[in-house]
């Protein structure tokens, strides 16, 4: 992956994120959340239990230094949260040393995937089984669904009922439901910038998974994508995950 690559990677999930914090910071004004541009990295603040408070694009735009770091958590301190940052291996070895130095130590990583948007051939879906792009008319419906398939337990259910009502009404947000039999039981969503388009969002709930629906939105969103221009699609998943060996399957 080139640098040139790696920022036009990293800037589509940027502004996709930043409108979701709009988003929030017009829908829920008394969380107080809003972003910044520092030097080429976008830092966030969404709330304190957001997993959208971090900052994207560290390394990539502008060099990693001490006094970089220090604007940036300048930035989260006045909103009360925790420094955060998504940084691509591309930032190179340098970046480690200045964030070593000031305490910080990795937690997470993400498998990026990628591939050229072209005309997909779509496979054969079950008769039972349609998607359809659905408006600002059905956020709350989109927003149920998807909580629904990421619900484990009730408490991150109504979290991420939350957080998807956000989502949906987030500016650049195109949002899809799979249908069985005219019932919603999946759910996922897109951004496109500047002709990449981020897919993200996918979920399934429980009782309908293995039926093929995570696949028919994934070919629906490139369909869309490919429609509006769209030369690049990306998506993250957890390294060795089973999202990440359907990606990989599809193409990415």
């Amino acid at each position: 992956m080139t640098l040139q690559l790696a920022q036009r990677l990293e800037r589509t999930e940027g502004s996709a994120n930043a409108a979701f914090v709009e988003a929030r910071a017009r829908l829920m004004p008394d969380i107080g959340a809003a972003w910044r541009d520092i030097d080429g990295t976008y830092a966030m603040f969404d709330g304190l239990e957001s997993p959208l408070t971090q900052s994207f694009g560290l390394g990539l735009f502008s060099k990693v230094t001490d006094g970089h770091l220090a604007r940036l958590e300048e930035f989260f301190a006045g909103h009360g949260g925790i420094p955060q940052h998504e940084m691509s291996a591309i930032a190179g070895n340098a970046a480690l040393e200045p964030l070593a130095a000031r305490g910080y130590r990795p937690v997470e990583l993400s498998t990026v995937l990628y591939q050229p948007v072209v005309l997909p051939v779509t496979a054969q879906s079950p008769p039972s089984l349609q998607v359809r792009h659905v408006g600002p008319e059905a956020i709350e419906l989109w927003a149920q669904t998807s909580a629904a398939g990421w619900g484990e337990t009730p408490e991150i259910a109504e979290f991420m009922l939350r957080f998807g009502r956000v989502l949906a009404a987030a500016s650049g947000c195109i949002t899809f439901l799979a249908e069985w039999d005219g019932l919603p039981i999946s759910a996922a969503a897109m951004a496109i910038h500047h002709g990449t388009a981020l897919l993200a969002g996918a979920t399934t709930i429980p009782a309908y998974r293995g039926r093929g629906a995570q696949s028919a939105l994934l070919q629906a969103r490139l369909q869309y994508a490919h429609s509006a221009g769209c030369d690049l699609a990306m998506m993250a998943a957890e390294p060795g995950s089973a999202s990440q060996r359907n990606a990989e399957r599809e193409g990415f």
